[in-house]
């Protein structure tokens, strides 16, 4: 006797879709809820704001931290896109470093609100997890690429991709909240200091990192050790 295979007849992935398009809009009013209402906005606002019961958005969401871990995902993606765009342009080094941390600050800048309460809402689970381990897997990706055109061991790329993370992180929530500098200000003394220390690497395994401004083929890597 001949089975009969089901056929798959769309509608599962049809859900599937719908379900995730709806999430995506839910995902737009937190966002919009939080700029308006602050980092504070509860769900009951953010429901208001999409037009939906507050159990309808538990429908796609499990809870709070799991709309929270969705908006801070959708935070580090457009963030990404403002730091990562301009440090891979043609330009000098250090001209790209400086636009990298612009793009930044203009970035949390857009929805400071929205940055303030995935950094802050530590005790309920870090929204940011999945954003922070992009953010390092990229800039590791970076790091260990220009080292490896200068020459040099690229093992540091990782946690010097982390330690960037955290600097970021660190800095952009004290300047949002004391709102003491202005963004170009801010954003000159970030890019001296991650300029200089990277700087500062490349001289103990005695290369330039300018040698960076004009791309070319990565070489061959050479092993050096630091000076001592």
């Amino acid at each position: 006797m001949t089975r009969k295979v089901k056929t798959p007849d769309g509608r599962a992935s049809r859900w599937d879709d719908h379900r995730e398009q709806r999430r995506t809009q839910l995902v737009d009013a937190a966002i919009i809820a939080i700029d308006r209402l602050g980092h504070q906005a509860g769900i009951a606002d953010i429901a208001a704001e999409a037009g939906v019961s507050k159990p309808v958005l538990y429908r796609y969401f499990a809870d709070k931290s799991e709309l929270h871990a969705a908006v801070g995902a959708r935070m580090a993606e457009e963030t990404m896109a403002q730091v990562i765009g301009p440090l891979m342009t043609a330009a000098p080094i250090r001209e790209r470093v400086g636009a990298a941390v612009d793009g930044y600050l203009e970035a949390i800048s857009e929805h400071p609100q929205v940055f303030l309460l995935v950094v802050q809402h530590r005790t309920e689970g870090d929204a940011l997890s999945d954003g922070k381990a992009q953010f390092a897997t990229t800039f590791a990706r970076v790091i260990g690429d220009g080292l490896r055109q200068l020459g040099v061991d690229s093992a540091g790329a990782e946690p010097w991709a982390h330690g960037l993370v955290g600097l970021g992180l660190s800095v952009g929530e004290w300047w949002l909240i004391r709102e003491t500098m202005s963004r170009a200000a801010a954003g000159r003394y970030l890019t001296e200091f991650i300029w200089h220390a990277f700087e500062g690497i490349c001289q103990e395994y005695g290369v330039p990192l300018t040698a960076l401004d004009q791309p070319t083929e990565a070489p061959t890597p050479i092993r050096k050790e630091r000076k001592r």
